[in-house]
């Protein structure tokens, strides 16, 4: 990151409690050279990490005499401690103070969080690319267009790319099997290509012409798309000239539909920031291919209406450096980006542009990312206030202090003892805390077994809680009746964990949502509270949200279990017996449904062979 014969770093012995920082001899060793600068407490913690054009002058301001806003006054009469270092460039700052502050999280900055990558449109790259929805690390080989804001807007971009140019999303594995077509070459949604029915090369231009859709070059497809046509009738080539003419319906019909369409093709990112009420919004909206393709709200930390200025900064160094970047962004400061700009585009590959004062259409969007933001603070305000008269009516009913906040919640979820998953979602903060969520996977000799798969899950949650890797929860849920709940109560005993509060939420007799009962370790009897209790309310939305966790879980790990065994892995199994196991039975559902004695009837395939099949499969 940065060159250590360049570095300096200026590390005073840490004063003694209550006397300030001198920073006298800190400041006369700085050098007019760009830099990073991390401020610590006296107990060793980073306060706060910062970038600087010149070090000397940057860091001269917080030690000068005269006001400081609040947040700033409060932090400089924390610091004990100010580690400098020297960078070969502004640019090479930038880099270095984002990978700090991702990594240490200092409590004074402005800090976004985002657990979740965006999704991508990927084309693979084989002879027949395969069109496929992408989350995650970009490979070299295949080719990604976006990002986009959800994952709706990637699959809305495919069916439109399936219904104009057919192309195939099948898996390779499956592409590689097939002895006739699928259902989406019945419907006209592929041409194909896994049965010959189109050439490579006619393949390769449809794929030519959605890569051009989908870089916004629509009125380019169209005139390729007609000169193709053309072409083809004045060969006599009618079928191949039919074909085209319906692409070019298809495309001309979709250019009629309601999109928000942009002037020039290409991909931008609108970036705008809004404060109200004590809580900062930045909203992003995405065009891609000259299409709005939707926005994305983001929430930071440690912001206020104060460092609004700050904040769109903040946002576009913790989000675009080492990440994938549009070509423009738009943006609603009008601070000096150069910097950022030039690492941007040595990244990219491409010059990156950062526009603060927009004209014309790109101050419609500015506008609208703008309103955006603010829609989004009056929703999350709507839902805190919520929250917090469904918190107070669950504290009031179940007798727990106001203090009260974490609550975790547990499930279990299999099919007939088979790959059984635990969940633990957490509720904390007025909301649902989707970063803190674990499951586990429950052992085998457990899975059936609904009271020892919950033991083993809180066994192993607990025992981390004790050890200080996680705090405690101010009440424990539990999904289920008096068995879970008296097997939840032993393992807290078992941890010493006995003045965490615990409750089953169980189904009624008919298990009519608003009809359940609340269970307690030391009551014989049930609470029902009435089915417009805000507090159930709140007890149903984390129920059902570990309940939906723990079966997806589940369904993912008996997914991962049944399509690990394909006939490609199977010893034994060649091109050609595999070949005459799909033909025989239409492919490879009716081969996962055959019994033993039906594979055996294949020919090349031995009893032997059949039974090992069997068991792969199943």
């Amino acid at each position: 990151m940065s060159d250590p014969t360049d570095s300096a770093s200026a590390t005073p012995a840490p004063p003694s409690a209550g006397v300030p920082f001198d920073a006298r001899e800190l400041l006369a060793s700085l050098p007019h050279r760009p830099g990073v600068y991390r401020m610590f407490d006296a107990a060793g913690e980073t306060l706060y990490v910062g970038k600087a054009r010149d070090l000397k002058k940057r860091v001269s301001n917080y030690f000068q005499k005269g006001a400081h806003e609040t947040r700033i006054a409060v932090m400089i009469a924390q610091v004990a401690r100010v580690g400098t270092t020297v960078t070969r460039s502004e640019g090479e700052a930038l880099l270095l103070e984002n990978n700090l502050i991702k990594a240490l999280e200092p409590r004074y900055n402005i800090l976004f969080r985002d657990d979740k990558s965006y999704p991508y449109v990927c084309l693979t790259g084989e002879p027949f690319p395969q069109l496929r929805f992408h989350r995650g690390k970009l490979e070299r080989q295949h080719r990604y267009f976006g990002p986009f804001p959800s994952a709706g807007a990637v699959r809305e971009g495919m069916a439109l790319l399936q219904k104009v140019f057919q192309l195939r999303t099948c898996e390779n594995s499956v592409f590689a099997n097939r002895s006739r077509p699928c259902m989406l070459y019945q419907i006209q949604r592929c041409s194909g290509p896994c049965v010959g029915f189109i050439s490579e090369a006619d393949y390769g231009d449809d794929v030519h012409s959605a890569v051009l859709f989908l870089q916004g070059k629509t009125s380019e497809v169209l005139a390729q798309l007609k000169a193709q046509m053309e072409e083809a009738s004045a060969a006599l080539e009618f079928e191949r000239a039919a074909r085209l003419r319906d692409k070019i319906t298809r495309l001309t019909q979709l250019q009629s539909r309601q999109f928000v369409e942009s002037a020039t093709a290409g991909d931008i990112d609108v970036v705008a920031a809004t404060a109200d009420r004590g809580l900062v919004a930045v909203n992003v909206v995405m065009v891609r291919g000259g299409r709005h393709v939707g926005d994305r709200t983001f929430f930071p930390q440690h912001a206020d209406a104060d460092l609004l200025p700050e904040v769109v900064p903040a946002f576009l160094e913790q989000h675009y450096v080492e990440r994938p970047v549009p070509p423009t962004i738009i943006v609603s400061d009008r601070t000096d980006h150069d910097a950022l700009a030039e690492v941007l585009s040595a990244q990219a590959g491409q010059r990156v542009q950062i526009t603060g004062n927009p004209g014309g259409e790109r101050r419609v969007w500015l506008a609208m990312a703008v309103q955006n933001a603010q829609f989004a603070i009056a929703q999350k305000l709507a839902q805190k206030a919520t929250q917090e008269d469904r918190l107070a009516a669950l504290q009031s009913a179940l007798g727990l202090p106001e203090s009260a906040q974490r609550i975790e919640c547990f499930d279990v979820s299999h099919t007939m003892g088979e790959r059984a998953v635990a969940s633990c979602v957490i509720f904390d903060r007025l909301a649902m805390q989707s970063s803190e969520y674990r499951r586990f996977n429950v052992t085998p000799e457990h899975g059936g077994d609904d009271y020892a798969a919950m033991r083993e899950a809180l066994s192993r949650r607990c025992a981390r809680i004790v050890a200080g890797e996680y705090p405690a929860p101010d009440l424990l849920v539990i999904d289920g009746g008096r068995g879970q709940v008296a097997v939840a109560a032993e393992v807290l005993a078992e941890q010493g964990m006995h003045d965490t509060r615990l409750i089953g939420i169980a189904k009624g007799p008919e298990r009519k949502a608003g009809d359940e009962d609340i269970v307690f370790p030391d009551r014989d009897d049930a609470l029902n509270l009435p089915s417009d209790h805000p507090g159930l309310h709140l007890l149903q939305q984390i129920r059902d949200e570990a309940h939906r966790f723990a079966i997806q879980g589940h369904r993912a790990r008996r997914g991962k279990a049944r399509t690990t065994s394909s006939l490609q892995e199977i010893a034994g199994i060649g091109a050609k017996k595999r070949q005459a196991l799909l033909a025989h039975f239409g492919g490879l559902k009716g081969v996962q449904a055959a019994s033993v004695d039906d594979l055996a009837r294949v020919q090349g395939i031995s009893r032997a062979l059949a039974e090992r099949i069997f068991a792969d499969l199943h």
